[in-house]
């Protein structure tokens, strides 16, 4: 064999070498609105991620600010029914919010100033949604439109927020992949294709090093008009852009210690459970429980993706483990029987 040919096989061989271990220490890290709520906590999750980091190639999915999308929902029914002058004051008044995030951020002039850019760019097109006068027609796709600033404000900041920490990182709109049908306030995504065009997004990203900050709740049809995939769907994003680069494990990171038999807050006797088949995860959804969005566990199950869900502002806590039953996910690693 030639000298020139063996050294294209090794490096072959380092690229898929590369790829492997890419794939399997993966992790996904979805922070919830409470987690993001203002640069204090947006420091903390940062730390997070970055003591992942260390061990591991992290994506990250973010909501908005916890009451950032009830706000820019009230714009869009301020403009249906013709309170122009409040739905400009709201949008006004989120773009300030936005901006004193960044300010109590303290981040280095230079980095400050760059985002500070991407943030008025932002606020540019927001406020090209509320105009101030004339009639403004309500419809699905407007709210939609406007319901996708919070994850896109937040994305930047916190991407921000993990520079600052000291991690690499750069802010990715999940609409640029997340491929959906058009029913707007409730898009459904479409998965495989999703994967394919997310993977060409966010696999380099991880390869060079970064970590990816990706919108959650927002996707586009295939003309690239934004569609939302429905409140209280970040859940769903996370275990979507989990997905689409092969992790092993999501971390839903919430304000809460993980699940329990009943609501901690209203009965004296619930238990935090520690772990959960993804049936039993199901089940306790299906009666009703405040566990996930119904759409997470069976994508998790299908790949086999272990997901936990932990508290943001108690890491020290292991959370409620939901996943393959312990002992068979043993046997699988060590190459058993299930």
């Amino acid at each position: 064999m030639r000298p020139e040919q063996v050294e294209v096989e090794a490096a072959a061989e380092s690229d898929f070498a590369h790829a492997q271990a890419l794939r399997r220490n993966v992790v996904a890290f979805k922070f919830g609105g409470t987690s993001l709520l203002g640069a204090k906590r947006m420091m903390h999750a940062a730390g997070l991620v970055r003591a992942a980091a260390r061990a591991s190639n992290v994506t990250v999915v973010v909501s908005a600010m916890k009451g950032v999308t009830d706000r820019l929902l009230s714009i869009a029914r301020a403009l249906s029914d013709g309170r122009l002058a409040y739905a400009r004051n709201e949008a006004e008044g989120l773009i300030h919010l936005h901006g004193d995030v960044l300010q109590d951020l303290h981040l280095a002039p230079a980095e400050h100033d760059r985002v500070r850019c991407e943030l008025h760019l932002l606020g540019r097109d927001l406020l090209h949604e509320v105009p101030q006068r004339g009639h403004v027609e309500h419809a699905a796709e407007l709210s939609d439109r406007l319901a996708s600033f919070g994850e896109r404000f937040s994305a930047r900041l916190f991407a921000a927020a993990l520079e600052s920490s000291g991690v690499a990182a750069v802010p990715v709109a999940s609409s640029d992949f997340v491929l959906t049908c058009d029913t707007f306030r409730d898009a459904k995504p479409h998965l495989d294709e999703t994967k394919s065009r997310g993977r060409a997004v966010l696999l380099p990203l991880l390869e060079d090093g970064l970590v990816p900050v990706v919108t959650g709740f927002i996707g586009a049809t295939p003309d690239g008009r934004i569609t939302t995939l429905g409140r209280n769907s970040s859940d769903f994003s996370g275990a979507i852009i989990a997905h689409v680069v092969d992790a092993e494990e999501l971390v839903i990171w919430t304000d809460v210690d993980g699940i329990y038999t009943a609501n901690p807050q209203e009965a004296a006797e619930a238990r935090l459970l520690h772990d959960l088949s993804y049936d039993e995860a199901h089940a306790l959804a299906a009666s009703g429980a405040k566990v996930l969005h119904p759409h997470v566990l069976p994508l998790a199950a299908e790949t086999e993706m272990t997901v936990w869900v932990r508290n943001t502002f108690r890491p020290d806590v292991r959370g409620t483990r939901i996943g393959l039953p312990q002992d068979a996910n043993d046997r699988l690693q060590s190459g058993g029987v299930a």
